[in-house]
């Protein structure tokens, strides 16, 4: 089978979306400020009676990739092959995470803790323990919000292309992503922040969601060509008829 172009296109493309999903998660513990990184004017928003700046965690560097892979597994093997890659990718972000806690709970090393206190770090264990052992609720809400925006995103992307055959990709792409993600932005937050420990306010709640979900829907309006680019490489890759082939059965 691993002669089958189709079947090493699966694999290469299984691999990016669950590498992408899991590093998103793990670096996501980083929240940055958009206008200082791109050294502009502080954008302070209001909404809601809320007033702020553009912060994000850092996974959302990659969690567009991730809408992207999405979309193209979908286009070719799909919505059973996203399911079936959503669920293992949830698996594995859960056997990811249980090893980093097995790891954070390891006796440190009496020379390891003091080690980079020449590098302002005064204790790598407390370190160490807070960049990989995010909250609980945390967790349990990007996954939720993950799962939830996955089986969303298949079922609109499939409804739209039904609609319009081989026509319109970047409606079927950016469509399902405003859809999944207007739900994935919320859930994530009311799990997390709102019924979690911090109990923020309905206010800070829903700014805050709207103003995630206003950028990965500009992420995924300029990602457009990157979908148009793959597409043109997996056909040039499988061949005209071999992928008219699987999009045809992925359509039905």
């Amino acid at each position: 089978m691993l002669h089958e172009r189709s079947t090493r296109l699966l694999v290469v493309l299984a691999g990016f979306f669950i590498c992408n999903a899991l590093v998103a998660e793990f670096i996501g513990v980083k929240i940055f400020a958009m206008e200082d990184t791109l050294g502009v004017t502080p954008f302070n928003w209001q909404l809601f009676g809320q007033q702020g700046s553009l912060s994000f965690t850092a996974g959302v560097l990659l969690w567009p990739v991730v809408f992207i892979l999405t979309d193209v597994i979908n286009e070719y093997f799909g919505r059973r092959g996203v399911r079936i890659l959503s669920y293992v990718t949830v698996g594995l972000i859960i056997y990811a995470f249980f090893f980093a806690y097995l790891a954070i709970n390891l006796a440190p090393a009496t020379w390891w803790v003091s080690a980079a206190h020449q590098q302002g770090i005064p204790d790598l264990q407390v370190a160490y323990a807070y960049v990989f052992g995010q909250g609980m609720w945390t967790i349990v809400g990007s996954l939720v919000a993950f799962l939830i925006g996955q089986i969303v995103d298949v079922g609109v992307f499939s409804q739209i292309r039904q609609r319009t055959g081989e026509r319109h990709i970047w409606l079927r792409a950016t469509g399902s992503t405003a859809v999944s993600q207007f739900i994935d932005s919320y859930v994530v937050l009311y799990i997390a922040f709102v019924i979690g420990p911090q109990q923020w306010p309905t206010n800070l709640f829903l700014a805050v969601g709207t103003v995630n979900y206003l950028y990965k829907l500009a992420a995924a309006v300029a990602l457009i060509p990157l979908i148009y680019l793959m597409r043109r490489a997996i056909e040039g890759y499988l061949g005209a008829e071999r992928a008219a082939e699987l999009k045809n059965r992925a359509a039905a």
